[in-house]
């Protein structure tokens, strides 16, 4: 039976959504196709004839995953005024840090884009820099800039470390060091706040 070009794409974008939470969850690595495809509600067959490769699919489930967060901080900025106390509370949540399919991919697959290299690695890239733009060109006392300067930039930088370090400590002990994992959590919020 032949698919349509919306089924087709409905299709793909059903696998692409699938890998996004996926390897957030588990890293590259730990994903493998068949999961994958699984999990899209296909069998193993249906990756094929979509993408080239692995690779393919693991930039294009980043670039979503980026876009879905940069639209979260956008409407954060434009709803609080610049202020980002709210957006800041939820990243550092329990909730957040328990849930890494859902959730920020500079901290879910950082180490897998500078392992990986490649196209996820350049995905990486070009939503960090996005993120790192956004910040800087929203200042703390809530104007917004067309073109940051640079320590709108070095601002932005030093404020997205510390969010996404202090994630990624945070889901590193949580199982073994819940109490410490709640500690880096209310650290790192009481550090991004000053910053931001």
């Amino acid at each position: 039976m032949k698919v349509t070009k919306e089924q087709s794409a409905a299709n793909r974008q059903a696998l692409v959504d699938a890998a996004s939470k996926l390897y957030r969850e588990r890293g590259i690595a730990g994903v493998g196709l068949a999961e994958i495809s699984r999990e899209a509600g296909f069998t193993h067959g249906g990756f094929y004839g979509r993408f080239a490769s692995k690779e393919e699919l693991a930039a294009e489930a980043c670039d979503q995953a980026f876009e879905a967060s940069l639209s979260r901080l956008a409407t954060q900025l434009d709803k609080h005024d610049g202020d980002l106390g709210p957006l800041l509370k939820r990243y550092f949540s329990a909730a957040h840090r328990d849930a890494p399919g859902g959730g920020c991919p500079m901290a879910a697959l950082g180490v897998d884009a500078a392992r990986e290299g490649g196209l996820l690695r350049e995905s990486m890239s070009a939503g960090i820099g996005a993120y790192v733009h956004e910040l800087a060109t929203h200042r703390p006392d809530g104007t917004v800039v067309e073109t940051p300067t640079a320590e709108d930039e070095a601002r932005a930088i030093g404020l997205l470390a510390t969010m996404v370090g202090g994630l990624v400590l945070a889901r590193a002990c949580a199982g073994a060091a819940p109490g410490l994992s709640e500690r880096i959590l209310r650290t790192s919020l009481a550090a991004s706040s000053k910053a931001a």
